[in-house]
């Protein structure tokens, strides 16, 4: 029997949490193991449930979903817990602020209830979920930053010709089938690069690869 994706729902209206709660667990194949009011609970939370997605309000009291998320990816003991942000704004500085703490996905409010569901699916594969309008706003912030030669890492330099063509397409936000698609590879395939990728680049989903991609230089929005 499968085990079902567990959710931790964090978000300081109690309205709202009780209709993700019925949201999610009318979904077979998911459950809510907790309910956080604030970013400090949901830290609390993460750490006692172990949850496989927190699914994370930006603006809370005493601690905001940016810092909560930072705290629960970069603790050890909550390092296989992953984020989706959840908020009613697409700015720039949350976004950007959200997948350098570590989220794996970021939509809106708006969204409709079948694709939050689908999001938190996505996003507990370990595939980065970005909204089209937040990922057209992420790829301007790039665009706005001045123009710089790539500086490669070690870990980029290590990666064969292949894996930096994947790369590079993982940042342009194709997904498994359109890579398999543009590269004439098998879906098997393309998962393996892609996994080998977040092993070499020690990165926790695709959208930190395409953190990565961009902050290294590898890929600018203007090329």
């Amino acid at each position: 029997m499968i085990e079902p994706i567990r959710v931790l729902v964090a978000d300081d209206q109690a309205l709202l949490r009780g209709s993700f709660r019925a949201l999610i667990e009318n979904e077979p194949e998911m459950t809510v193991v907790a309910e956080a009011g604030t970013g400090a609970e949901a830290v609390e939370l993460a750490l006692a449930h172990l949850p496989d997605i927190v699914l994370m309000d930006v603006l809370m009291p005493t601690m905001d979903g940016i810092e909560a998320t930072r705290r629960i990816c970069g603790t050890p003991e909550t390092q296989g817990v992953r984020v989706l942000i959840l908020t009613m704004f697409d700015l720039d500085s949350h976004v950007y602020a959200a997948l350098r703490a570590g989220a794996g996905g970021f939509l809106l409010k708006d969204t409709r209830p079948a694709e939050l569901c689908d999001a938190i699916r996505l996003v507990a594969r370990g595939e980065g979920l970005l909204a089209p309008t937040v990922t057209r706003r992420l790829i301007a912030e790039f665009a706005r930053s001045p123009e710089r030669p790539p500086v490669l890492t070690r870990e980029l330099q290590l990666l064969t010709e292949r894996e930096r063509e994947v790369l590079t397409l993982v940042a342009r936000g194709l997904s498994n089938t359109e890579l398999a698609e543009r590269l004439q590879l098998s879906p098997a395939t393309v998962k393996t690069y892609v996994g080998r990728l977040l092993a070499k680049l020690h990165a926790r989903d695709r959208a930190q690869l395409v953190i990565i991609a961009y902050e290294s230089g590898l890929i600018s929005p203007n090329r």
